[in-house]
């Protein structure tokens, strides 16, 4: 069933908690039913905009426009071999829903991923990423409505160009030609757990956990010592996230507001002259890619305040809407933001949250 809402309220379609509207929202639950939705009078050659849950999006103002909302479901195996399982979920099934599936089914990959808010279809157009995995390691092809071609297609992990917090989906030629249906990724049963990143590692070690118990069978048997296992591993990166980032329902927000600038190997040796204990990850020979966070702590940032939005004091990547914040006061802290890191550190940081 297809459901047109006019004058719709979206405050329950984004976690900063704004009371935009949007002129038209529509709410479809099939694939197949795409094809009515963008020929129908009331949407045909309006503007639109395809969200999920709203976790990722700054609404600066109402919506002039149609908002589409996909409640496609379904989570299958759609082959499988002794290793090797693919997966197909419904652009509309909950990302964390899907974690949890594959962990309680045994299948490793989305572990890392695990508590990132938002929907399969979202995941797939923003390249999600956290503790040392993306979105893109796992996907094998997605689904999509070609709104400009009338027709389904599929188009393969490759073609989507997943690199950090982007896709071909986000770019000014296809961001309003292709609707995501569904995803096809590739998880294993018998993967390696990746514990690389430096919090999972704190965080494991914190509740007596062996960072390499996991990797032996006889050694994970051995008494007093406790090995690491999938659904273990889902649970710290989740009580991680819980410790670090505000629950929407008491402060709005979007999660990590900033993405992590991405500098040459030789600036970021410049810099670290004088800053010594600036973190880097390496990206490749040349590029590294630096917290923002970080940046934004030691630009003095930390508790920075505009109104009622404000930077959220255990994680200064998000920014919070402290109950009577207005979007623009939003925009304006982040942008003071950018101007004070770039001041600071001569590194331009940019905001992941997309701003409508």
């Amino acid at each position: 069933m297809i459901k047109y809402k006019e004058n719709a309220s979206l405050l329950p379609h984004n976690t900063f908690g704004f009371d935009v509207k949007a002129s038209m929202l529509v709410e479809y639950n099939h694939e197949d039913d795409l094809p009515h939705i963008f020929s129908d009078e009331r949407v045909a050659g309006r503007k639109f905009l395809h969200i999920g849950q709203g976790s990722n999006l700054l609404f600066v103002n109402d919506f002039d426009g149609v908002v589409l909302h996909s409640r496609i479901k379904g989570i299958k195996i759609a082959s499988q071999s002794d290793d090797m399982v693919l997966i197909e979920c419904g652009a509309g099934e909950v990302w964390d829903d899907l974690c949890q599936w594959c962990v309680q089914h045994g299948f490793y990959g989305l572990e890392n991923l695990s508590g990132i808010p938002g929907e399969v279809g979202a995941a797939a157009v923003q390249n999600i990423g956290a503790y040392g995995a993306e979105f893109g390691d796992l996907a094998v092809a997605v689904a999509v409505y070609d709104v400009v071609n009338n027709r389904h297609a599929i188009i393969s992990a490759a073609d989507c160009q997943y690199g950090y917090r982007m896709s071909i989906f986000k770019t000014d030629e296809f961001r309003n030609r292709f609707v995501v249906t569904s995803v096809l990724l590739r998880v294993s049963r018998n993967g390696e757990l990746n514990l690389e990143y430096g919090n999972i590692k704190a965080a494991l070690l914190e509740r007596g956990y062996s960072l390499t118990a996991h990797l032996s069978k006889r050694a994970s048997r051995m008494p007093g010592v406790k090995s690491i296992t999938l659904s273990g591993l889902r649970e710290v990166i989740l009580a991680i996230r819980q410790s670090k980032l505000p629950d929407p329902a008491v402060f709005g927000n979007a999660g990590s507001f900033f993405k992590n600038p991405v500098i040459s190997s030789a600036k970021y040796k410049q810099l670290s002259a004088t800053w010594p204990d600036m973190p880097k990850y390496d990206v490749d020979a040349d590029f590294v890619k630096v917290p923002a966070a970080w940046l934004i702590e030691r630009s003095g940032c930390k508790g920075r305040r505009i109104g009622d939005a404000a930077v959220y004091d255990k994680q200064c990547l998000v920014l919070v809407n402290r109950g009577k914040a207005r979007p623009e006061e939003v925009v304006k802290l982040s942008d003071a933001i950018i101007r004070t890191v770039s001041d600071r550190f001569g590194i331009t940081i940019e905001p992941e949250v997309n701003i409508i």
